[in-house]
């Protein structure tokens, strides 16, 4: 069984050789949707990248709500493995199961049921509402494949193994390549088909990392015993779920209402919006990688109350963040046009134009983002549930103020200003909390 105990070696080896697989991991988890948007551009025009585009931001409310709940509820289960406490560790996958079960059926239902009036509020085109329909709708269908996946992966990068989840990431990502070809290219299935092939590919992944924890980590599968919960151990697995998925939850509210905005744009510029996204997305990954990785540090060093292990190493992490915003920012500068042509195969300089500058805004502050990031984290690591959510609460109330008065007066550009801005304010509260509030401190008294 492979797994990565963080409460001893060098912390920054330690999360280097947890992050670099996420980080690859991460990367071919974006390629899904690089890959639909590139085969779509190049063989069905503009007008399919437009209707992938136009529905991303809600597809995004629900994954990253359920995506949010797994890496809450693994924050537990790292706490109790650094604590060495294997009983627990099994009781809290237990919870996992049931608690995913609970939420993938609801959240399906409430998704495809509700679309097509989601849909209107979201301003998508009548020109591209019926692709844009008929792509979501199949994504949302396969949600259940999607959230699988990222809890047996949240197990696995719990316990200290971030490489299987990516091996099963590669192996899907080719999949989904070939699948792409095949439903588009060859049978001609329009963006229909590109929606059929992520979710093949996402369920071959999820089929392969359950399997793998079923044969590899059977001394962490719950038994039937392990099914029976206390009300405070309940309590501790849904508030630390709830707290990290309503934080994206509520970032992604101000990404609909944000979307709703740029929808009313018009075609052209959802575009330009689309493959700017795609390519913040990427030079993203590093970024959240690390940020991840110090999670899992941060927890298991919180479950063993290594408490001054954690104030050190988070200087280190956040001096790796900043390099990396500052390398990402010089490179976007110098071949940011050609990122849009390659991703988009457009020829549009309107698109490309757009494209470039809503990149070059949002790569000055990525700095910022990486420092917002890794207090953030560590936050939530910690059990510290109410700041994190108090400053993505504050990210919603600026989109909704940006999405429902100001992008319909200014245009485009406060697209690009918006989510820089934010990202340095935050960054700002955060670093006072930590500076006034003395979390860590406070963790360590709480827990000791």
């Amino acid at each position: 069984m492979k797994t990565n105990d963080m409460t001893i070696g060098n912390p920054i080896k330690l999360i280097l050789y947890f992050a670099i697989p996420l980080f690859i991991g991460n990367i071919f988890q974006q390629v899904y949707s690089i890959v639909d948007t590139m085969i779509a551009g190049y063989n069905l025009g503009d007008g399919a990248i437009a209707a992938i585009g136009a529905t991303s931001s809600l597809y995004s409310l629900l994954i990253d709500f359920a995506v949010g709940l797994n890496s809450g509820y693994g924050i537990v289960v790292s706490r109790f493995f650094g604590a060495k406490d294997r009983d627990n560790v099994k009781r809290s996958v237990a919870a996992m199961l049931v608690l995913n079960i609970l939420t993938t059926v609801v959240m399906t239902i409430i998704s495809l049921v509700f679309l097509r009036p989601l849909m209107h509020i979201l301003n998508v085109p009548q020109s591209i509402f019926e692709d844009a329909h008929i792509y979501i709708f199949i994504i949302l269908a396969g949600m259940t494949a999607t959230i699988a996946y990222n809890m047996f992966a949240g197990i696995l990068r719990a316990v200290g193994n971030s490489r299987a989840p990516l091996i099963f990431l590669i192996i899907s990502c080719a999949i989904n390549l070939g699948m792409d070809v095949l439903f588009i290219m060859v049978l001609h299935f329009g963006v229909a088909g590109a929606a059929i092939a992520t979710v093949i590919a996402e369920s071959i992944s999820a089929l392969m990392a359950g399997s793998y924890i079923c044969s590899k980590y059977k001394d962490i599968l719950p038994k039937k015993q392990h099914f029976k919960f206390s009300f405070d151990f309940m309590r501790e697995m849904i508030t630390s779920g709830l707290a990290m998925g309503i934080m994206l939850c509520v970032v992604d509210i101000g990404s609909v209402i944000y979307q709703r905005a740029i929808n009313h744009l018009g075609e052209l510029l959802i575009i330009s919006h689309t493959a700017a996204r795609r390519i913040i997305g990427i030079f993203m990954m590093p970024l959240a990688s690390i940020a991840t990785a110090n999670s899992t540090f941060v927890s298991q060093n919180c479950g063993a109350r290594k408490f001054e292990r954690i104030h050190a190493t988070l200087k280190k992490v956040m001096f790796m963040e900043v390099v990396w915003g500052v390398f990402s920012c010089m490179l976007v500068f110098l071949l940011g046009d050609q990122f849009v042509v390659f991703l988009t195969s457009t020829e549009d300089s309107y698109v490309i134009e757009n494209a470039v500058l809503s990149m070059r805004i949002h790569f000055l502050l990525y700095p910022a983002l990486g420092i917002l990031l890794a207090l953030r984290t560590t936050l939530q690591a910690m059990g510290e549930k109410v700041i994190p959510v108090i400053s993505s609460g504050f990210e919603l109330v600026i989109k909704i103020i940006t999405g429902i008065w100001i992008i319909p007066m200014i245009g485009y550009i406060c697209v690009c200003l918006t989510e820089p801005v934010i990202w340095a304010i935050c960054m700002v509260f955060l670093v006072v909390v930590f500076v006034v509030q003395k979390p860590i401190k406070r963790a360590e008294n709480r827990l000791n």
